[in-house]
């Protein structure tokens, strides 16, 4: 079985991916590692992808049907091996299908996809869920990747630029992992958050329903990560200070909030798919940089 994959563009940029989570390990762009070298005493992971939950769950479980499922951070997908659907040289569509350990924690049937596209200095990354179940199927999903800070060796400050102004406040991440009714303003003025990490050390910072479809991770040295979205309405920035990476989260859904017991189908901020349905998520991650750069 293999466990890493590699992908090559013919500019001469590379990923590798592990069939473990669908992971991403490693990301070359434009001759500059993108993605943090892991510290497993620090984070065991790179760029875990998150289904059928996004964020903690109340005790680390989930209500389904009037029946509680052990279901915890992240959901279960980022522990699970995925077959290969499908490899050319510059792309990967890995696949997970419901089997008795998922049905045990999640009741349904189903089909989730990860894809990953290398194109010249970018990379690609979607995730498709499919309903395959008899029943309407609750999910959320998202991608969490690290990325290294600081980006191409940059010694200045950097900033996260969203497209469009976007609300300071976030909520406050509370005891168990839940989302606490009081929120806390972040630095972010109009569209420029400033990033230090001392911001980081009450855990991420979640922007919810945000207006804008991409955002850039700025160096401030004239090279920087753009980021694009399609259909993940929330964003999160996380890491564990003084490591040296920022996690940028684009996310369907989120924790569960402290006032919130009710059933999955319920909880705020979840997608609902009619049996047969699918849904496509996806983010571009592209390398740039001034042509003085470097």
């Amino acid at each position: 079985m293999t466990d890493a994959i590699q992908l090559t563009h013919l500019c001469g940029d590379c990923a590798k991916i592990l069939t473990l989570g669908a992971e991403l390990a490693a990301w070359r762009a434009s001759g500059v590692d993108m993605i943090w070298a892991k510290d497993p005493k620090v984070w065991d992971q790179t760029a875990p992808v998150l289904f059928p939950v996004v964020g903690w769950t109340r005790d680390g479980r989930v209500r389904i049907d009037g029946r509680t499922y052990p279901l915890a951070l992240h959901g279960f997908a980022r522990r699970k091996r995925f077959d290969v659907a499908e490899r050319r040289d510059d792309y990967l569509r890995l696949a997970l299908v419901d089997d008795d350990e998922t049905r045990a924690l999640y009741p349904f049937a189903f089909r989730f996809e990860v894809e990953f596209r290398l194109h010249a200095g970018a990379l690609e990354n979607s995730l498709i869920v499919a309903n395959i179940d008899s029943r309407p199927l609750p999910y959320a999903c998202g991608l969490h990747p690290a990325f290294r800070w600081p980006l191409a060796g940059s010694s200045s400050p950097h900033a996260i630029i969203f497209e469009k102004e976007e609300r300071p406040e976030v909520p406050i991440i509370g005891p168990g992992g839940l989302f606490s009714k009081p929120i806390r303003k972040t630095p972010l003025a109009g569209r420029r958050l400033p990033l230090e990490p001392e911001m980081f050390t009450r855990d991420a910072l979640c922007f919810l329903n945000i207006a804008s479809h991409s955002l850039v991770f700025d160096n401030g040295e004239g090279a920087r990560l753009a980021v694009t979205l399609e259909d993940f309405p929330h964003i999160g920035f996380w890491t564990l200070p003084p490591a040296h990476y920022l996690c940028i989260e684009p996310w369907t859904g989120h924790g569960d909030p402290e006032d919130f017991y009710g059933d999955l189908y319920q909880k705020p901020s979840m997608r609902i798919l009619a049996p047969g349905e699918r849904a496509r998520h996806g983010a571009i991650f592209a390398f740039e940089r001034e042509a003085s750069v470097g």
